[in-house]
């Protein structure tokens, strides 16, 4: 039978192309908030980093009222490195809303998302979004989206779906059309398509109880709480109930608590009904994939997958000569007790101590997945330090290594196709296709994750800044052997001290700098790049030695340029393996893992290396 008073819809799409706010306008629509009620934007987007990056990180379940019918809205990441949210969520849901840019068309992470949704056998309807935006061709975009959709393996029946289902849409002037040019000037018109053509809920509501949890959140008071879709029979609060393992380990529970999602909020009820998306408090240890089931008639369900990780990075506390001074959370202790308790919260990451006790490793699906955590600690007042990440290899059916290869998107100027398909070919990339337009061309290619990092700045620079870059994991191929790695070397600091003006202009003709006069700066510092390949020992404090015949008003000012400064990912994707980065609540520093030029020659000396170190 069908719960025709339910509708499970996930929102997917390409990043930025309006995902969270279409919700917003949704919620309005159905009368969410209160007259005059003021609400900040991208309401779901509530983590501080989910605001200031524009995207959406965690997987968020809301439910929304409209004729009579209870719409759970999952808005889904789109960004490749939080595709395991994508994958387990649509488990939850009937029908997706796949939201494109109404200019842009569909893009590489379009891609990623749609084919999962078109695995999971879902109906999809097209939401043409910014329609009003300059550019905006949204009934080719339309044609454009339906061409993936048959290219991706959609049926017949899902391609017939998304034909009939299209809606044009400015999700942040709170519109929704039938057609592009209709005038239509409110959302109504999506929430009649939702209610009237995505499919109810097929459930059997007097079957015995099978509920599966996709989504794990975690409560300081109740521990974790088990999110997931009730598929049949009704789960009640204060019920014994039995939770199946992904590994098919066994055992009984109770329900303490009960909860269904109430627009943004959650409401405790004592039961959930066969077909409607709850929250199960009082399971302890439950974890993506468990089925809880009627301990008498267990029903089984397919087990879910949670991604592999692809990269991995060390933690360890903080050995530079200025920690302490910018964070208050500086001790080994303390940073291995705030991972493990990532560990307990982020299923989708792998942490683990070393078995020397000298730092945490954390693997996650890319750097941003990995930079978001980061990011995280250092906003709670934590310093620390981390190593260059690390592809995690494989071992293939036949022994043979295998690594991770992605599937990169670069759209530029045709004028630098040539200089982007060298880049790509320096660092083991291969070119699949090549779509040259009259103006931009459009270039895609596999490559392994390892000559991703740090590729986007060089794209960025040969093509003056115009191109756009994305990136998806593939799957795992052979391994590709040595590739490029960075090929300027760096300068480092001598000395522990504030760097100085005089200095840094004498400095800058050798090539870009990373620090600005006054900036503190220690021995093994990062302080600049140089154009040639090895590592150059600079003294960043130097200042003029002034004769009697001359006074320092009598010089010129040191004309200087502004500093290279790095985000947290271009610092991680930057480093080679004998660096760290230094990341406190203020700053981001880059250094030598040996700080000393001595400790250096010595490493050096004993590897059989020869240490490129110039006056």
């Amino acid at each position: 039978m069908q719960q025709q008073t339910i509708r499970n819809i996930a929102i997917i799409a390409h990043v930025d192309h309006g995902k969270t706010t279409l919700v917003d306008q949704m919620l309005r629509a159905a009368g969410a908030f209160h007259e005059h009620q003021q609400v900040a934007e991208r309401v779901l987007d509530s983590n501080d980093q989910e605001r200031e990056r524009g995207i959406t990180i965690l997987a968020k379940n809301i439910s929304i009222a409209y004729g009579g019918v209870k719409i759970n809205i999952i808005d889904t990441p789109g960004h490749a490195d939080f595709g395991g949210e994508v994958e387990r969520v649509l488990k939850m849901a009937d029908g997706a809303l796949l939201l494109v840019d109404a200019a842009e068309g569909p893009m590489p992470q379009t891609r990623f998302v749609l084919s999962h949704a078109i695995a999971a056998g879902l109906s999809i309807m097209m939401v043409i979004n910014k329609i009003d935006r300059e550019g905006a061709h949204p009934e080719d975009v339309a044609n454009d989206a339906l061409n993936l959709m048959m290219d991706l393996g959609a049926t017949d029946e899902q391609l017939e779906f998304a034909m009939e289902h299209v809606v044009y849409a400015s999700a942040v002037n709170g519109i929704a059309r039938l057609s592009p040019d209709d005038g239509g000037e409110d959302m109504l018109p999506l929430l009649d398509m939702i209610v009237e053509g995505i499919p109810a809920p097929e459930v059997d509501a007097d079957a015995p109880l099978a509920m599966q949890c996709v989504t794990v959140d975690h409560s300081s008071y109740v521990g974790r709480i088990g999110i997931g879709r009730v598929f049949s029979g009704t789960i009640h609060a204060g019920e014994d109930i039995l939770v199946v393992k992904n590994d098919g380990s066994r055992s009984k529970a109770k329900v303490k608590q009960l909860f269904t999602f109430d627009y943004l909020g959650r409401k405790e009820c004592s039961e959930v009904i066969a077909g409607d998306i709850a929250a199960v408090v009082g399971i302890d240890g439950t974890d993506i994939g468990d089925v809880y089931t009627d301990p008498e008639h267990p029903v089984e369900l397919d087990p879910i997958e949670i991604d592999l990780p692809t990269l991995s990075v060390i933690f360890s506390p903080s050995t530079s000569p200025l920690v302490g001074r910018e964070g208050d959370i500086v001790g080994g202790r303390q940073l291995k007790d705030r991972l493990m308790a990532e560990r307990e919260n982020n299923v989708t990451m792998r942490i683990e101590e070393l078995e020397d006790k000298s730092g945490i490793e954390v693997a996650g699906r890319g750097i941003l997945h990995l930079s978001v955590l980061m990011e995280q600690m250092r906003r709670e007042g934590f310093e620390f330090q981390v190593g260059r990440p690390r592809v995690l290899l494989e071992k293939g059916a036949d022994g043979e290594l295998l690594e991770p290869i992605e599937q990169a998107a670069v759209e530029c100027a045709s004028e630098y196709a040539g200089k982007v398909i060298e880049a790509f070919g320096n660092v083991g990339g291969i070119m699949v296709s090549m779509d040259a337009g009259d103006t931009q061309t459009h270039l895609e290619f596999k490559i392994p994750t390892r000559g991703v990092m740090g590729l986007k700045n060089h794209i960025l620079n040969v093509t003056h800044g115009e191109a756009v870059f994305y990136h998806t994991f593939l799957e795992y191929g052979p391994f590709a052997g040595d590739i490029g790695g960075r090929a300027n070397g760096v300068m480092v600091s001598m000395t522990t001290e504030p760097a100085v003006a005089y200095a840094l202009g004498t400095l800058q003709e050798r090539g870009a700098l990373f620090v600005a006069p006054g900036d503190d700066c220690y021995e093994g510092m990062l302080v600049g790049e140089r154009p040639q390949a090895g590592d150059m020992v600079v003294n960043i404090a130097r200042t003029k030695n002034l004769g009697n015949q001359r006074s320092s008003t009598a010089d010129i000012a040191v004309q200087l340029t502004p500093p290279r400064t790095f985000s947290l990912e271009e610092a991680l994707e930057y480093i080679m393996d004998d660096e760290l980065v230094e990341i406190t609540p203020k700053s981001i520093r880059m250094r030598k893992r040996l700080l000393t030029e001595t400790e250096r020659r010595k490493w050096n000396v004993r590897h059989g290396l020869v240490a490129k170190l110039e006056p």
